[in-house]
């Protein structure tokens, strides 16, 4: 006897393929040059069900690109530093595809851009509150900037000076002025 999956359940699994495939293309082409026939044809689904389900090709990127916020804590500058350097590590190795797909599109797509925009504000809200001094969202600004700068040479622009060093390598290197940023005494 065959086991029928409820409705609800295709529609999760079949809406889960679909942003799979699309975080999947978004991330090897980026936003521009990826098309609802090509996500729909690496689903396995039709084009018009991808639309039923998301509506456009925006709302599809938007859906799929989403990143869960990291959870606020009470963290002192050392542990600052060392999770920035952790979250580093991750971000030389495998990165997830959503996160890839809006560091390719960002550039060249406005609702990329705002998208970005988004979750590196609210990264930067969180660091400047680990962060003393009245200069604390300038200095928490130029952490994320610098930590995007790497992850983009490293994950976009492939640079062999990057691409072949261990992050532990790497982590050494920024540990210093990453400590001077997130320090009392940045004068």
């Amino acid at each position: 006897m065959q086991h029928v999956l409820p409705r609800a359940e295709r529609r999760r699994r079949t809406e889960g393929r679909i942003l799979d495939a699309a975080r999947a293309l978004f991330a090897e082409v980026g936003y521009e040059r990826a098309t609802i026939r090509a996500i729909a044809r690496s689903a396995e689904v039709d084009p018009a069900l991808v639309m039923q389900y998301f509506g456009s090709k925006q709302e599809l990127f938007q859906q799929s690109v989403r990143v869960a916020a990291a959870s606020d804590t009470d963290e002192g500058a050392e542990d600052v530093v060392e999770r920035l350097l952790g979250a580093l590590g991750v971000k030389l190795g495998e990165m997830p595809q959503g996160s890839l797909a809006m560091m390719r599109s960002m550039l060249t797509h406005p609702e990329a851009a705002a998208s970005a925009r988004q979750v590196l504000g609210a990264q930067i809200d969180r660091l400047a509150e680990s962060i003393p001094g009245e200069d604390a969202r300038l200095r928490a600004a130029l952490i994320t900037t610098v930590m995007v700068g790497v992850t983009v040479g490293n994950q976009l622009l492939e640079l062999d000076e990057l691409r072949g060093v261990p992050p532990e390598e790497i982590a050494r290197l920024l540990r210093p002025s990453l400590r001077a940023l997130t320090g009392p005494d940045v004068s």
